[in-house]
């Protein structure tokens, strides 16, 4: 009998874990593009980017969701760390939601209303346009579902009469700061264990609201679930970028200095919210009877809930005056892994895909977007080493040159790779039909970018040839290859003022109007060359060497238009 209640509480559990990811993938679906813009937007100071970040979690129902987001603007260099540090704060407090949608489960018999729930999520997940609002019930449904379990799972157990387990908890003096202290102990590693900060909350909920487990080391047990959860981020965080971990460790960071804070004064701000919910702390079995004590237990769920909420309001409130400071010390504690970030140097890996906090697919997308304008920017940068090289005369210097184009060349054939391996990871997940969208056209994207590196490199290797000849391009040519070039800057300049904005803002017409001027200037350059080949300014060797490069400059402008077509598509 023991086992199959083992089994029926560890179902639950499960279930509850399953409905909360599933929802919180759901609502991302539905929100996570606006969620991207208001997050990137409204944290013009450290109050509306604390609120910001509380509404956003709340509405996703996950502050890991919320945590990827601003540590890819802050990576992006669209918020300061400060910003990101008062976004953390509000991400929170807007987690706390949770426990009250736990506690409100725990207080009635909620699956009455969940099996409904699964028959209206069934209609809508057929129905496509409905499709992810159809998963969103389902996973409030599963949520309740093992909600529900668990509180019957905790009745059937009896717990509150149970000898075994009353005389352990009461082995444990309620006053004593030891006993606090092995509690949070525990809450923490329960929750690095379970990997659920929701699942520690539930096991508390059903311990003290069978009566079993007094509410100081519950609330002992939830603190140390608020440092567990921590932990675990920075560990995942262990091999992502310097502005992650620091994210992370200012999650750290808040936690640690709230429960440190809290220990100070622990019972008065524990009887203060029990007396806010309503709950008798003095009452007893022996004094008030079976049926009163129950009643009484039956509130610490709420009395769990309110104290989530009030310890994270009240730590928010002090610590949100300090930003500057915390910002000092994170910054102090977590170094930059290379020094020195030299405008020489080569961008031999990815800047903003990497390992840590990708855990939400919907907002994982974001990540790679960002790669993506980095790669865009890099192969404006290589165009830049092509233009230099044309006018390059020192010979050493010129090799020189040249190899670090090739090296270019070769760095974006494995940004290519690595970026499509990684969206292949995140179309595995399930998406919205909008991502998969976007997905599609960044692979392109990357694509076609990876062309315009072979069309830098191409152009490159065409001067390298004539380095050694003994016949030089004549000054008119050179003029000509820069008049070229000049309109190829300004393509590619547009091209990365569109892939770092919003693409509601641009239309196609600009690089257009400038892919027509390039067509028309290699038509007039080509028709040039057949007749100053035939009047003998230069020899044939020397014009097809010339025109390799006009055609495979025109070339690059059609990339370029590629890339701008797949961004605004």
């Amino acid at each position: 009998m023991s086992i199959l209640i083992a089994f029926k509480l560890l179902g639950s559990l499960s279930l509850l874990i399953y409905g909360m990811k599933m929802m919180s993938e759901a609502l991302q679906k539905m929100t996570g593009p606006q969620l991207r813009h208001v997050l990137a937007k409204m944290t013009t100071n450290r109050f509306t980017g604390m609120l910001t970040g509380m509404a956003v979690t709340a509405a996703v129902q996950s502050s890991t969701a919320t945590t990827v987001m601003t540590v890819s603007f802050v990576n992006a260099g669209l918020l300061s760390l400060a910003q990101a540090i008062s976004i953390i704060m509000g991400a929170n407090i807007g987690t706390t939601l949770t426990a009250w949608i736990m506690s409100a489960g725990f207080s009635f018999n909620i699956t009455d209303f969940v099996f409904p729930a699964f028959v209206v999520a069934m209609f809508l997940i057929y129905r496509k346009t409905h499709r992810v609002v159809g998963d969103f019930v389902f996973g409030v449904a599963f949520l309740f579902l093992g909600l529900g379990t668990l509180r019957q799972t905790g009745m059937d157990m009896n717990l509150g009469e149970n000898e075994a387990v009353l005389n352990f908890f009461s082995s444990f003096d309620p006053q004593a700061f030891s006993t606090t202290l092995i509690f949070l102990l525990l809450g923490g590693i329960l929750t690095m264990c379970v990997q659920s900060s929701a699942a520690v909350m539930a096991i508390t909920m059903i311990l003290c609201s069978s009566g079993v487990l007094p509410i100081y080391q519950g609330i002992a047990l939830v603190m140390g679930e608020n440092i567990g959860t921590t932990v675990t981020s920075n560990l995942a965080a262990l091999g992502a970028s310097t502005q992650a971990r620091r994210a992370a460790f200012a999650h750290m960071f808040f936690n640690l200095f709230g429960v440190c804070w809290i220990l100070t004064v622990f019972h008065v701000f524990i009887d203060a919210v029990c007396q806010m919910v309503g709950y008798d702390v003095t009452m007893t079995k022996e004094t008030a009877g079976q049926e009163a004590f129950l009643a009484n237990a039956a509130k610490l769920s709420f009395v769990l809930a309110a104290f989530h909420t009030c310890f994270n309001l009240a730590n928010t409130f002090i610590l949100i005056w300090f930003i500057p400071q915390i910002e000092k010390i994170v910054c102090m504690v977590i170094r930059p892994k290379q020094a020195g970030t030299d405008e020489t140097d080569e961008p031999t890996r990815l800047k903003f895909i990497e390992g840590g906090l990708m855990k939400t697919p919907e907002i994982s997308v974001l990540q790679a977007q960002k790669e993506i304008v980095h790669f865009s920017q890099l192969m404006q940068r290589m165009f830049g080493m092509v233009r230099s090289l044309l006018d390059e005369k020192n010979s050493e210097a010129f090799v020189k040159l040249y190899s670090r184009i090739e090296k270019y060349e070769g760095i974006s054939d494995n940004i290519e790779i690595e970026i499509a391996q990684y969206l292949e990871r995140v179309s595995d997940a399930h998406l919205s039909d909008e991502t998969k969208s976007k997905i599609r056209a960044m692979m392109r994207e990357i694509s076609e970018l990876e062309s315009i590196g072979d069309a830098c490199f191409n152009i490159a290797r065409t001067l390298n040839r004539r380095l050694n000849e003994e016949e030089g391009f004549t000054p008119q040519l050179y003029v000509n290859i820069h008049g070229m070039m000049q309109l190829l800057e300004e393509s590619l300049t547009q091209m990365n003022t569109v892939m770092s904005g919003q693409r509601e803002t641009f239309t196609l017409e600009p690089t257009r109007k400038i892919e027509a001027d390039i067509n028309a200037l290699r038509n007039q350059l080509k028709q040039q060359n057949l007749e100053d080949v035939n009047n003998h300014l230069y020899s044939y060797v020397v014009g097809t060497a010339y025109m390799d490069i006009i055609l495979e400059c025109e070339k690059l402008g059609d990339y370029v238009v590629n890339v701008v077509e797949a961004r605004l598509a």
